[in-house]
Protein backbone atom coordinates (compact mmCIF):
# COMPACT_ATOMS: atom_id res chain seq x y z
CA UNK A 1 0.00 0.00 0.00
CA UNK A 2 1.84 3.08 -1.23
CA UNK A 3 0.55 7.00 -0.42
CA UNK A 4 2.70 7.96 -3.83
CA UNK A 5 4.89 7.30 -6.54
CA UNK A 6 8.08 5.56 -5.27
CA UNK A 7 11.23 5.43 -7.46
CA UNK A 8 12.89 2.11 -7.87
CA UNK A 9 16.12 3.86 -6.88
CA UNK A 10 17.51 5.84 -4.11
CA UNK A 11 20.80 7.96 -3.45
CA UNK A 12 21.99 6.48 0.11
CA UNK A 13 25.31 6.48 2.63
CA UNK A 14 26.79 3.41 3.28
CA UNK A 15 29.44 2.27 5.68
CA UNK A 16 31.69 -0.19 3.83
CA UNK A 17 33.38 -1.17 7.13
CA UNK A 18 33.54 0.18 10.90
CA UNK A 19 36.34 2.47 10.13
CA UNK A 20 34.77 5.73 10.62
CA UNK A 21 34.31 8.90 8.13
CA UNK A 22 36.59 8.03 5.74
CA UNK A 23 34.42 4.38 4.90
CA UNK A 24 31.62 6.31 4.17
CA UNK A 25 30.35 6.26 0.64
CA UNK A 26 27.26 7.43 -1.53
CA UNK A 27 25.55 4.84 -3.69
CA UNK A 28 22.85 4.19 -5.75
CA UNK A 29 20.69 1.56 -4.81
CA UNK A 30 17.06 -0.08 -4.87
CA UNK A 31 13.90 1.33 -2.96
CA UNK A 32 13.81 -1.39 -0.09
CA UNK A 33 9.95 -2.62 0.01
CA UNK A 34 8.79 -2.82 3.66
CA UNK A 35 7.25 -6.46 4.90
CA UNK A 36 4.89 -6.84 7.24
CA UNK A 37 4.12 -4.57 10.17
CA UNK A 38 6.57 -1.99 8.66
CA UNK A 39 6.43 1.05 6.93
CA UNK A 40 8.64 2.91 4.07
CA UNK A 41 9.80 6.30 5.24
CA UNK A 42 10.56 9.03 2.80
CA UNK A 43 13.68 10.67 4.66
CA UNK A 44 13.47 14.33 5.61
CA UNK A 45 16.41 14.79 7.52
CA UNK A 46 18.77 12.91 9.79
CA UNK A 47 21.24 14.89 12.39
CA UNK A 48 24.92 13.87 13.77
CA UNK A 49 25.17 12.50 16.87
CA UNK A 50 28.00 11.17 19.36
CA UNK A 51 26.01 8.18 18.96
CA UNK A 52 26.46 7.95 15.48
CA UNK A 53 30.16 8.76 15.93
CA UNK A 54 30.04 5.58 17.77
CA UNK A 55 28.25 3.46 15.59
CA UNK A 56 30.88 4.69 12.15
CA UNK A 57 33.54 3.39 14.95
CA UNK A 58 31.85 0.20 15.68
CA UNK A 59 31.61 1.26 18.86
CA UNK A 60 27.48 1.38 19.34
CA UNK A 61 25.12 -1.12 21.34
CA UNK A 62 23.70 -2.25 17.34
CA UNK A 63 25.52 -4.87 15.61
CA UNK A 64 24.70 -4.75 12.04
CA UNK A 65 27.13 -6.09 9.77
CA UNK A 66 28.82 -3.95 7.14
CA UNK A 67 28.04 -2.65 4.57
CA UNK A 68 25.27 -0.92 6.40
CA UNK A 69 23.31 2.61 5.80
CA UNK A 70 24.09 4.61 9.19
CA UNK A 71 22.00 7.10 10.74
CA UNK A 72 19.70 6.28 14.09
CA UNK A 73 17.33 9.19 13.94
CA UNK A 74 15.48 11.55 12.06
CA UNK A 75 11.89 11.96 10.32
CA UNK A 76 9.65 11.64 7.30
CA UNK A 77 6.97 11.05 5.71
CA UNK A 78 5.79 7.19 5.55
CA UNK A 79 4.65 6.70 1.75
CA UNK A 80 4.29 2.44 1.97
CA UNK A 81 2.99 0.08 4.83
CA UNK A 82 3.32 -3.42 4.76
CA UNK A 83 0.19 -3.93 6.23
CA UNK A 84 -0.93 -4.25 10.19
CA UNK A 85 -3.07 -1.32 11.71
CA UNK A 86 -0.35 0.84 12.58
CA UNK A 87 1.10 0.63 9.33
CA UNK A 88 -2.12 2.06 7.81
CA UNK A 89 -2.60 4.53 10.27
CA UNK A 90 0.93 6.15 9.85
CA UNK A 91 0.17 5.64 5.47
CA UNK A 92 0.63 9.48 4.55
CA UNK A 93 1.57 10.76 8.04
CA UNK A 94 4.83 12.64 8.94
CA UNK A 95 6.78 10.85 11.40
CA UNK A 96 9.91 11.08 14.27
CA UNK A 97 11.78 7.38 13.57
CA UNK A 98 14.31 5.58 14.69
CA UNK A 99 16.73 2.82 12.72
CA UNK A 100 15.99 -0.39 13.27
CA UNK A 101 18.18 -2.81 15.67
CA UNK A 102 18.74 -4.97 12.00
CA UNK A 103 18.74 -3.41 8.91
CA UNK A 104 19.72 0.24 7.51
CA UNK A 105 19.35 3.42 8.96
CA UNK A 106 18.22 6.99 8.40
CA UNK A 107 21.18 8.63 5.82
CA UNK A 108 19.45 7.69 2.68
CA UNK A 109 16.66 8.92 0.56
CA UNK A 110 13.94 6.02 2.02
CA UNK A 111 14.28 3.18 4.75
CA UNK A 112 11.92 0.65 6.19
CA UNK A 113 11.71 0.41 9.57
CA UNK A 114 9.10 -1.56 11.80
CA UNK A 115 5.96 0.88 12.52
CA UNK A 116 7.05 1.12 16.10
CA UNK A 117 9.85 3.13 15.61
CA UNK A 118 8.05 5.60 13.89
CA UNK A 119 5.99 7.94 15.94
CA UNK A 120 3.65 11.05 14.10
CA UNK A 121 4.95 14.65 14.87
CA UNK A 122 2.43 16.85 16.20
CA UNK A 123 1.63 19.92 13.15
CA UNK A 124 3.49 22.33 15.82
CA UNK A 125 6.87 20.08 14.83
CA UNK A 126 8.35 20.62 11.54
CA UNK A 127 10.40 18.12 10.00
CA UNK A 128 13.82 19.28 10.97
CA UNK A 129 12.74 19.59 14.27
CA UNK A 130 11.25 16.25 14.28
CA UNK A 131 14.39 15.00 12.77
CA UNK A 132 16.13 15.75 16.02
CA UNK A 133 13.36 14.61 18.40
CA UNK A 134 13.87 11.40 20.29
CA UNK A 135 17.70 10.78 21.05
CA UNK A 136 18.47 13.97 22.84
CA UNK A 137 15.08 15.56 24.36
CA UNK A 138 13.96 11.75 25.19
CA UNK A 139 17.22 11.41 26.89
CA UNK A 140 16.78 15.16 28.75
CA UNK A 141 12.95 14.00 29.68
CA UNK A 142 14.13 10.75 31.48
CA UNK A 143 17.25 12.48 33.62
CA UNK A 144 14.60 14.47 34.82
CA UNK A 145 12.67 11.57 35.72
CA UNK A 146 15.10 10.24 37.35
CA UNK A 147 16.66 12.92 39.29
CA UNK A 148 13.11 13.57 40.51
CA UNK A 149 12.69 9.48 41.39
CA UNK A 150 15.39 9.87 43.61
CA UNK A 151 14.64 13.20 45.28
CA UNK A 152 17.68 14.98 44.12
CA UNK A 153 17.43 18.75 43.99
CA UNK A 154 20.72 19.50 42.41
CA UNK A 155 22.94 17.37 39.51
CA UNK A 156 25.79 17.33 37.72
CA UNK A 157 26.14 17.00 33.74
CA UNK A 158 29.21 16.41 31.63
CA UNK A 159 28.93 18.05 27.84
CA UNK A 160 26.88 20.37 29.25
CA UNK A 161 27.54 22.67 26.33
CA UNK A 162 25.78 19.93 24.05
CA UNK A 163 22.57 20.00 22.41
CA UNK A 164 21.98 17.55 24.97
CA UNK A 165 23.40 19.25 27.65
CA UNK A 166 21.40 22.61 27.11
CA UNK A 167 17.72 21.00 26.97
CA UNK A 168 18.89 19.70 30.41
CA UNK A 169 19.64 22.66 31.81
CA UNK A 170 16.07 24.61 30.43
CA UNK A 171 14.32 21.45 31.82
CA UNK A 172 16.22 21.60 35.19
CA UNK A 173 15.54 25.26 35.59
CA UNK A 174 11.69 24.35 34.70
CA UNK A 175 11.39 21.51 37.79
CA UNK A 176 13.73 24.06 40.00
CA UNK A 177 16.67 21.19 40.13
CA UNK A 178 20.12 23.19 40.62
CA UNK A 179 22.85 21.82 37.68
CA UNK A 180 26.42 21.49 38.03
CA UNK A 181 27.33 22.47 34.33
CA UNK A 182 30.61 20.69 33.18
CA UNK A 183 32.47 21.77 29.93
CA UNK A 184 35.82 22.07 28.79
CA UNK A 185 36.60 25.53 26.69
CA UNK A 186 35.87 28.93 28.05
CA UNK A 187 33.24 30.01 25.34
CA UNK A 188 31.01 27.22 26.60
CA UNK A 189 31.34 28.42 29.86
CA UNK A 190 30.09 32.12 28.41
CA UNK A 191 27.29 30.40 26.54
CA UNK A 192 26.02 28.58 29.41
CA UNK A 193 25.72 31.60 31.38
CA UNK A 194 24.39 33.64 29.12
CA UNK A 195 21.33 30.99 29.35
CA UNK A 196 21.11 31.35 33.23
CA UNK A 197 23.40 28.61 34.27
CA UNK A 198 24.29 29.48 37.83
CA UNK A 199 27.27 27.13 37.90
CA UNK A 200 29.24 26.33 35.30
CA UNK A 201 32.80 24.82 35.88
CA UNK A 202 35.78 24.11 32.76
CA UNK A 203 37.53 20.64 33.19
CA UNK A 204 40.37 22.32 31.36
CA UNK A 205 41.11 25.17 34.20
CA UNK A 206 43.80 24.72 37.19
CA UNK A 207 42.29 23.30 40.47
CA UNK A 208 39.29 21.94 38.64
CA UNK A 209 38.56 18.81 40.49
CA UNK A 210 38.56 20.97 43.65
CA UNK A 211 35.88 23.27 42.31
CA UNK A 212 33.69 20.55 41.42
CA UNK A 213 34.02 18.80 44.46
CA UNK A 214 33.41 22.04 46.37
CA UNK A 215 30.01 22.60 44.04
CA UNK A 216 28.62 18.87 44.82
CA UNK A 217 29.15 19.57 48.38
CA UNK A 218 27.64 22.86 48.30
CA UNK A 219 24.50 21.72 46.74
CA UNK A 220 24.34 18.27 48.08
CA UNK A 221 24.52 16.81 44.48
CA UNK A 222 24.76 13.03 44.92
CA UNK A 223 23.75 12.48 41.22
CA UNK A 224 25.87 13.13 38.11
CA UNK A 225 25.47 12.35 34.29
CA UNK A 226 28.45 11.42 32.71
CA UNK A 227 28.67 12.12 28.90
CA UNK A 228 33.02 11.85 28.73
CA UNK A 229 34.06 8.87 30.89
CA UNK A 230 37.60 7.91 31.50
CA UNK A 231 39.50 10.12 34.09
CA UNK A 232 35.81 12.54 34.43
CA UNK A 233 34.35 9.59 35.95
CA UNK A 234 36.41 8.82 38.18
CA UNK A 235 36.66 12.79 39.06
CA UNK A 236 32.70 13.02 39.12
CA UNK A 237 32.97 10.03 42.08
CA UNK A 238 35.80 11.29 43.99
CA UNK A 239 33.59 15.03 44.29
CA UNK A 240 30.18 13.84 44.80
CA UNK A 241 29.09 13.39 48.39
CA UNK A 242 29.00 10.12 50.25
CA UNK A 243 26.39 7.64 48.64
CA UNK A 244 26.32 9.30 45.27
CA UNK A 245 26.32 7.84 41.64
CA UNK A 246 27.73 8.60 38.26
CA UNK A 247 25.59 7.46 35.20
CA UNK A 248 27.48 7.23 32.41
CA UNK A 249 25.59 7.59 29.21
CA UNK A 250 28.40 8.36 26.77
CA UNK A 251 32.30 7.78 25.97
CA UNK A 252 33.35 11.21 24.09
CA UNK A 253 36.68 10.91 25.86
CA UNK A 254 37.31 7.30 24.37
CA UNK A 255 39.40 6.58 28.06
CA UNK A 256 39.28 3.33 30.33
CA UNK A 257 38.28 4.23 33.42
CA UNK A 258 39.96 3.54 36.67
CA UNK A 259 37.90 4.13 39.91
CA UNK A 260 39.26 3.45 43.39
CA UNK A 261 38.11 0.93 45.47
CA UNK A 262 37.33 2.71 48.51
CA UNK A 263 34.62 4.94 46.89
CA UNK A 264 32.38 1.89 46.78
CA UNK A 265 33.73 0.22 49.90
CA UNK A 266 33.73 2.88 52.34
CA UNK A 267 31.57 5.96 50.85
CA UNK A 268 28.82 4.01 49.28
CA UNK A 269 28.98 5.65 45.70
CA UNK A 270 28.54 3.55 42.24
CA UNK A 271 28.25 4.26 38.74
CA UNK A 272 26.02 2.91 36.33
CA UNK A 273 24.70 3.14 32.75
CA UNK A 274 22.25 4.80 30.50
CA UNK A 275 21.58 4.24 27.08
CA UNK A 276 17.85 5.67 25.96
CA UNK A 277 16.56 2.39 24.06
CA UNK A 278 16.20 -0.26 27.25
CA UNK A 279 15.48 2.64 29.42
CA UNK A 280 11.91 3.25 26.99
CA UNK A 281 11.66 -0.57 26.66
CA UNK A 282 10.61 -0.75 30.56
CA UNK A 283 7.37 1.55 29.92
CA UNK A 284 3.99 0.82 29.01
CA UNK A 285 2.58 1.69 25.87
CA UNK A 286 0.52 4.24 27.37
CA UNK A 287 3.44 5.10 29.36
CA UNK A 288 5.35 5.53 26.14
CA UNK A 289 2.83 7.31 25.01
CA UNK A 290 2.44 9.94 27.88
CA UNK A 291 6.49 10.23 27.51
CA UNK A 292 6.43 11.03 23.43
CA UNK A 293 3.49 13.55 23.87
CA UNK A 294 5.17 15.59 26.45
CA UNK A 295 8.13 15.57 24.85
CA UNK A 296 6.38 17.13 21.80
CA UNK A 297 4.85 19.78 23.66
CA UNK A 298 8.31 20.88 24.73
CA UNK A 299 9.61 20.21 21.02
CA UNK A 300 9.43 24.15 20.27
CA UNK A 301 10.64 25.49 23.77
CA UNK A 302 13.19 23.24 26.08
CA UNK A 303 13.55 20.89 23.59
CA UNK A 304 13.99 22.89 20.54
CA UNK A 305 17.45 22.26 19.08
CA UNK A 306 19.61 24.83 16.81
CA UNK A 307 20.82 23.88 13.58
CA UNK A 308 24.32 24.98 12.55
CA UNK A 309 24.45 23.52 9.25
CA UNK A 310 22.95 21.18 6.04
CA UNK A 311 24.86 19.03 4.50
CA UNK A 312 23.29 16.95 1.78
CA UNK A 313 23.71 12.89 0.80
CA UNK A 314 26.40 13.52 -1.16
CA UNK A 315 28.61 15.46 1.45
CA UNK A 316 27.68 12.75 4.84
CA UNK A 317 31.42 12.87 5.22
CA UNK A 318 32.49 16.14 5.69
CA UNK A 319 29.09 16.49 7.83
CA UNK A 320 30.24 13.79 10.15
CA UNK A 321 33.80 15.51 10.16
CA UNK A 322 32.22 19.05 10.60
CA UNK A 323 30.62 17.66 13.31
CA UNK A 324 33.93 15.96 15.14
CA UNK A 325 35.44 19.36 14.70
CA UNK A 326 32.35 21.27 16.61
CA UNK A 327 29.76 19.72 18.60
CA UNK A 328 28.89 22.26 20.13
CA UNK A 329 26.81 25.53 18.64
CA UNK A 330 24.11 23.73 16.95
CA UNK A 331 23.11 20.40 15.17
CA UNK A 332 24.59 19.23 11.69
CA UNK A 333 22.13 17.65 9.49
CA UNK A 334 22.11 15.66 6.64
CA UNK A 335 19.32 16.36 4.18
CA UNK A 336 18.49 13.88 1.54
Amino acid sequence: MAAHPIPEEMTAVVLQEYAGAQALQVVRRPVPTPGPQEVLIRVAASPVNPSDLAFLAGRYGLDKPAPVVPGIEGSGTVVASGGGVMGRYLLGKRVACVAPARGDGLWAEYMVAPAGNALPLHRSVELEQGAMSLANPLTALAFMEIARAGGHTAIVNTAAASALGQMVLRLAARAGIVVINVVRRQEQVELLTRQGAAVVLNSADEGFPGRLRDACQQHRARLAFDAVAGTMTAQLLEALPNNGRVTVYGGLSMEATEILATHFIFQGKSVDGFWLTPWMERKNLLQSMLFWRRAQRLMTSALQTHVRVRYPLAEARNAVLDYQRQMTGGKVLIIP
